[in-house]
């Protein structure tokens, strides 16, 4: 089965129990604090996100999948390591920074497609069995399951990490109705290391293993739909979709893996743009120019707040008079949600 995995690009399998009783005070404290902020699906679905089995009635194991995300060729952009290379975005505010996993197909549809086919690998080898593909998509505890699964420890920023792979990857599952024997798990190893921790822009990782999300550039920028807090807009910087801080200082990031696959590698047009450019978008370039990937989910609204909000941090470091220009294009925007946080980057509000 590894072998079939490898030939459809992923990374490695493994194989976890359905019994993740262990992992619900943890999931329910976090609920009960609001970590999860907007996110009323988490707090809907309730402990069946740590329950497979009442999830999908019949589901004895889960297979895990990893597949590494890192475009191809990032190597041989950055013989400085690739960590470096996009610490290096964070000083040019001018540039908007898209999360690196962004920059290519939307994995969801990536990694959907190829789990469903190991299952149809499996089932030409075993005969019919019961089964579900999973990518983020559905109440699963996907870092907990990978990490019972051997795919690597939970880091202290929550996600999971590998001595071999670092944490750049996308997990995704398979919940079948045949026990398979399980994964051994992996010992952790960030030590002492709180890196994660003190470079957070907001200090969302509120303590070791622990994240309020209402903090989170990842989620403000992506899952949260409204205005943006106040107090937290000059801390998100350049970064307008997703944030990787916490993974670019992780030393075990040094090991991260490219992609074998060509679907993630940067497309034209997301990477490296000038922040002026990415506001002067209309919704059918927008829509034109996150076509098949993860951005065009947020919406164009959603993009131009953005844009918005690092455009005001830029105009406050440089006083660059051509940033204040390009605000200005869209003070009077359709949107009451561009237009308030147009007027806060001008320093109207």
């Amino acid at each position: 089965m590894q072998e079939w995995a490898r030939e459809l690009g992923f990374s490695q399998i493994g194989v976890a129990g359905v019994d993740l009783s262990a992992a619900e005070p943890g999931l329910a404290a976090w609920l009960a604090q609001g970590f999860h902020g907007d996110m009323q699906y988490m707090a809907a679905h309730g402990m069946k996100r740590a329950r497979p089995a009442e999830l999908v009635p019949g589901t004895v194991s889960v297979i895990t999948a990893r597949m590494d995300y890192l475009p191809r060729g990032t190597g041989a952009r950055a013989p400085e390591g690739w960590q470096a290379l996009e610490l290096a975005r964070l000083a040019r505010p001018h540039e908007g920074i898209v999360s690196v996993y962004a920059r290519g197909r939307d994995y969801h549809k990536v990694l959907r497609a190829r789990l469903q086919k190991l299952s149809d690998r499996i089932a030409g080898a075993i005969g019919p069995f019961g089964h579900r593909v999973f990518t983020d998509s559905a109440p699963v505890l996907e870092a907990e399951l990978a990490a019972r699964s051997g795919q690597g420890w939970r880091g202290k920023h929550t996600l999971v990490l590998s001595r071999e792979a670092g944490s750049m990857f996308f997990l995704g599952e398979i919940y079948v109705d045949m026990a398979l024997p399980e994964s051994a798990p992996v010992t952790a190893h960030c030590g002492s290391c709180s890196a994660c921790m003190d470079i957070c822009p907001t200090q969302a990782i509120v303590a070791p293993h622990r994240v309020d999300a209402r903090r989170c550039i990842s989620y403000l920028t992506i899952e949260h739909a409204g205005p943006i807090p106040l107090d937290l807009r000059p801390l998100m910087g350049n970064r307008i979709y997703g944030c990787d801080d916490c993974q670019l200082i992780c030393p075990w990031n040094k090991f991260a893996q490219v992609s074998r696959l060509p679907d993630f590698d940067e497309r034209a047009g997301l990477s490296g743009q000038q922040l002026a450019h990415l506001l002067a978008w209309d919704e059918p370039t927008f829509l034109r120019m996150t076509e098949g990937g993860p951005i065009r989910r947020i919406g164009h609204e959603r993009w131009l707040r953005n844009v918005a909000v690092a455009l005001g941090n830029a105009l406050r470091a440089t006083g660059d008079e051509a940033l204040r220009a390009a605000l200005q294009s869209r003070a009077q925007d359709p949107s009451a949600l561009v237009r308030e946080h147009v007027a806060w980057a001008l320093g109207l509000e």
